[in-house]
């Protein structure tokens, strides 16, 4: 038994369902909220214009709807309609409008923005391209000094190396210098030697010829 209560409830919801459509209050009019099909039910609210609306069941000339909050209540067949008002239309197009508008507004300012760093990036590339432009000019400079310098330092090189070469000359002749000197003097004094030693010999010989001369 209760199996059969529940399956009617779910067709009961069902029918429901399937007989539930979307509807539209008519555009420029407010109409009367009421708490069942007759104006002699208590109003319990006005509908402004536009207003979507899901029908549960029509009877008549009413329709018993359910507002987008929840509440369900009676309206007049000919105050709504299947067809979508424009006012809905125009206030979405309106909210597309200021969200595209908030959207330019935002990416004009990401424009200044970018156009500032792009100011600033073209500055900081043309400092760059004077700084490599020094550098490269010092770059050169510097390597053709340091060609000078490595050809001066050959050069300076080479010098020291013919000086040493010509200092172990001097030092050379300087020794062989000395060693004639030597011979020099040792032949003058071996010259020297012998003419004062023929001297004696010579004034010894004189001095006996005379004493024998004497004794004659």
């Amino acid at each position: 038994m209760k199996n059969i209560i529940f399956i009617g409830i779910c067709v009961v919801l069902l029918c429901s369902s399937a007989q539930a459509e979307t509807l539209y209050v008519s555009d420029n009019i407010e109409i009367t909220f009421r708490t069942g099909p007759g104006i002699d039910h208590k109003i319990i609210a006005m509908i402004k214009p536009g207003l979507e609306l899901e029908v549960i069941q029509s009877e008549n000339d009413w329709s018993q709807v359910r507002l987008l909050s929840g509440t369900e209540g009676w309206v007049l067949n000919r105050f709504i309609t299947d067809i979508r008002p424009s006012r809905l239309d125009l206030n979405r197009l309106k909210k597309k409008h200021e969200e595209l508008m908030a959207q330019s507004v935002s990416l004009f300012d990401e424009n200044k923005t970018y156009k500032v760093k792009n100011k600033q990036l073209s500055s900081e590339l043309l400092n760059s391209k004077k700084m490599l432009s020094n550098v490269s000019k010092s770059y050169e400079t510097l390597k053709s000094e340091s060609a000078d310098f490595l050809k001066l330092q050959s050069t300076y090189n080479k010098t020291v190396s013919e000086l040493a070469e010509q200092n172990k000359k001097v030092e050379k002749l300087e020794e062989e210098l000395s060693k004639l000197l030597l011979q020099h003097n040792i032949k003058w004094f071996l010259s020297g030697s012998g003419v004062l030693l023929v001297g004696l010999l010579i004034g010894f010989s004189t001095k006996r010829q005379r004493r024998k001369s004497s004794l004659l």
